[in-house]
């Protein structure tokens, strides 16, 4: 790995210092960056599976490995394919795991009894960017144990073949298959090493499968179906089923013979080889472009340089200070960042989309009389992270942008990779779906009520904190001493063409969803005689009903009763924060007349928040609504009141701060000892209900308190900056710790946290934006 990275380093440099001309340098800058960009191009890019690879090109293979016990005749039908919120697992995810190199995953299985190892390199040379190799390890926790594991291979088209000798007792030594047309790669799964052991019976089946031996099946399936590994495999397992019963009828085969492949060519495009230990084992499964092949040997040189190599630049990227620099600390946060990065996926596929919405409609009467006329839509591509495996396997707007804040941190050019991607989805309009569920895979793991994207919800803009993120890194950039290790994560930071070429090709996406936003989640001011300093800046969330409202991401969070003159709080503060992200864009790239229009409505939001939003009586912010037609305010206290202080848009000197700051540090109202609940307790729906939003601590709305008191108001002198201090101080503390326990207790990070215990709650191993937890510890905002 370190050649290509010094390789590829030495040659932009020396190019940008040689060629003078911009065309040149351009040209050249281009190739060098798709030269580093090879480096993504392979992955664990299906976060819904324990363990599944592909790369970023929806016609090349998807391969992955499955897992059962063979102990009795039950288990083989509980075999472990994709990862499941009711399977009964101790722990699971990666210990250490970075996009560009690779990392170790490990998977404590109670049911089957195993722990599981899967260490995953990516190989690059000058010559050959698509090498991978998986070492995979098992440990039976009793030595006699049998398993039985499984690899497939899948290509959309019949372009994969056997090249090794099949015969009815299996296949000797390493499994080789091959690109039959273009000839362009090979896949070896190797015997592994001579401590393998491997079931002995005297059945006479075991004349006819020789388990010390791989087993092989392959088959014609259709395009569609290709995603369907486990269901074709236990398919075939049942088959097979069939023939022993009538073939052995009384004296049935013991389960490691039973439960075999068929050891048949198909000559088809999916592809199963089948290993069956005996205690513990180890094998590799290695990816070979055939110029420069991968070996076990490099495979396993890799492994260690790479887990030294993420050790260092962890500890260099988060240093961690009193009382958070110890040994524990240090490998939970490793473990959270691991799996956020090794959930990034790819998908490809088509979307349901309804747009049937018509913009001029009262939404109190007409909405939900609408005719529904969802359409197939794509087929379309996205890379990017996911909140979770065995739950949310697929990508969701709100949650990227906080997922980013934590990726962009460690490798800043795959942040800006990922928000590229998701930009790439945007239609004519400025619409981006808030849930991308592309192909049948990807709605195979989805409640049927929310497969459909509508085409006037909104999401809150999360998209803009990391971008936010990286236009402070590039204005407190340092000529660090050259590491070319280092180039390949930050090219973008050392070369300011790169990001000014970066920033100029997003920002006409970004105007042009800020305008959709605009436009179609447009609230009415002068309609109902409100008295604001703008009556243009007011909005609300489209898609709200009685008990929810998705769009703005806080769900069942109390709201006014839907009408179409409510105007909503945090969708305004997103706003606000919106046009502030586009004006450091513009003023970045030079579009001064785009500056003044955003000075202009940042100071519209900025006064609107307190004439459209702020009650006296209540000493808070709150949402509108119109009651016979008179415009009020409903408010509800919790985290809709404090959205002005979490985005920033609350000046240090204004006396609501110090009410805002009341209220968050009360423990009638958002604090508790495990972090800022996200409803009052004098509420009436307080923990009512689904009790989703209503109650329970949220890590993403408490990193943005942290955040916005660390950035504008514990450092800014005033009234209110020592009480925004010991707010900041202990509130980082009882959310590390929060965390921390439950993971220590749990071996898994939560979703939520409930507001009276600290324990986690709802999804768990939910490494989306609870791993911001990371960036809490380093202070890295």
């Amino acid at each position: 790995m370190k050649s290509f990275f010094v390789i590829w380093f030495l040659l932009l440099k020396q190019c940008i210092k040689v060629f003078g001309s911009e065309n040149t340098r351009n040209g050249l800058i281009e190739e060098a960056e798709i030269a580093a960009n090879t480096s993504l191009l392979w992955g664990p890019y299906r976060p819904n599976l324990y363990m599944g690879i592909r790369s970023r090109d929806p016609k090349a293979i998807l391969a992955g490995i499955m897992w059962a016990g063979l102990d009795n005749y039950i288990q083989i039908w509980d075999i472990r394919h994709t990862c499941e919120q009711n399977d009964n697992m101790e722990m699971y995810g990666w210990q250490e795991f970075d996009v560009r190199t690779g990392g170790r995953q490990i998977i404590k299985d109670k049911d089957i009894d195993i722990e599981i190892v899967t260490e995953f390199v990516k190989v690059y040379t000058e010559k050959q960017a698509g090498n991978w190799g998986l070492r995979i390890k098992g440990k039976p926790k009793k030595a006699g144990s049998k398993t039985s594991i499984f690899f497939y291979v899948v290509s959309n088209e019949n372009e994969i073949k056997l090249d090794s000798k099949l015969e009815k007792h299996g296949i000797k030594g390493s499994v080789i298959l091959s690109d039959k047309t273009s000839k362009k790669f090979t896949i070896e799964i190797t015997q592994g090493p001579n401590t393998n052991i491997y079931p002995s019976y005297n059945h006479s089946i075991a004349n006819e499968k020789h388990l010390n031996r791989s087993m092989y099946f392959s088959m014609m399936v259709p395009k569609e179906n290709i995603w369907m590994a486990k269901d074709l495999l236990l398919s075939t397992i049942d088959k097979n089923i069939e023939n022993n019963y009538q073939k052995y009828n009384q004296d049935i085969p013991p389960p490691a013979l039973f439960y075999t492949l068929p050891n048949i060519d198909g000559q088809g495009n999916l592809h199963f080889v089948q290993k069956i230990f005996q205690g513990s084992f180890e094998f590799d499964i290695l990816y070979s472009s055939l110029d420069d092949p991968i070996t076990s040997h490099q495979l396993k040189n890799r492994i260690t340089s790479n887990s030294e190599l993420f050790k260092k630049r962890f500890a260099k990227i988060f240093p961690f200070t009193y009382p958070f620099n110890s040994n524990k600390y240090t490998k939970f946060a490793q473990t959270l960042l691991s799996n956020l990065l090794g959930n990034i996926g790819y998908f490809y596929g088509d979307s349901i989309v309804d747009r049937s919405y018509i913009y001029e409609y009262e939404e109190t009467f007409q909405e939900y009389n609408l005719e529904k006329s969802p359409q197939v839509e794509g087929p379309f591509s996205l890379f990017t992270a996911t909140p979770n495996k065995s739950f949310f396997p697929r990508g969701f707007y709100w949650d990227e942008g906080f997922h980013l804040l934590l990726i962009g941190s460690w490798d800043n050019d795959l942040s800006l990779e990922i928000i590229k991607s998701w930009l790439s989805l945007m239609d004519d309009d400025g619409w981006i779906a808030r849930e991308q569920i592309l192909g049948d895979e990807a709605r195979s793991k989805v409640p049927k009520e929310f497969i459909v994207q509508y085409s006037h919800y909104a999401n809150p803009p999360t998209m803009v904190l990391p971008i936010v993120s990286f236009l402070e890194k590039l204005n407190h950039s340092k000529n660090e001493t050259e590491d070319p290790q280092e180039n390949i994560y930050s090219k973008y930071i050392k070369y300011p063409e790169l990001a000014i070429d970066y920033l100029k090709k997003i920002y006409p996406l970004l105007r042009r969803q800020y305008n959709w936003y605009r436009r179609t989640q447009k609230g009415e001011i002068k309609k109902w005689n409100r008295q604001a300093f703008s009556l243009e800046e007011g909005y609300r969330w489209q898609g709200c009903t009685s008990t929810h409202c998705f769009t703005s991401g806080l769900d069942d969070y109390p709201r006014p009763y839907p009408h179409n003159g409510e105007l909503h709080l945090d969708l305004l503060s997103w706003m606000g924060l919106f046009t502030k992200t586009l004006k450091s864009i513009a003023e970045k790239i030079g579009y001064k007349k785009d500056v003044e229009e955003y000075i202009i409505i940042e100071k519209a939001i900025i006064k609107n928040i307190d004439d459209l939003h702020w009650n006296d009586e209540q000493n808070a912010y709150c949402d509108s609504t119109i009651n016979q037609d008179t415009s009020i305010h409903e408010c509800h206290i919790g985290y809709i009141t404090i959205f002005p202080l979490l985005t920033g848009l609350l000046p240090a000197s204004s006396s609501h701060l110090d009410k805002l700051l009341d209220i968050m540090y009360s423990p009638d109202h958002l604090w508790s000892p495990y972090g800022l609940r996200s409803l009052s307790t004098k509420n009436p729906y307080f923990e009512k209900d689904e009790n989703y939003w209503r109650g329970p601590v949220w890590i993403n709305i408490n990193y943005m308190a942290l955040s916005s008191l660390y950035k504008n108001y514990i450092n800014t002198p005033g009234l209110y900056q020592e009480k925004a201090k010991k707010i900041y101080n202990e509130l980082r503390m009882n959310l590390v710790n929060t965390v921390f326990n439950e993971w220590k207790r749990t071996n898994f990070v939560w979703e939520q946290y409930n507001q009276t215990s600290g324990v986690g709650q709802r999804t768990k191993g939910f490494t989306g934006w609870t791993s911001l937890i990371v960036n809490i510890l380093s202070e890295k905002y």
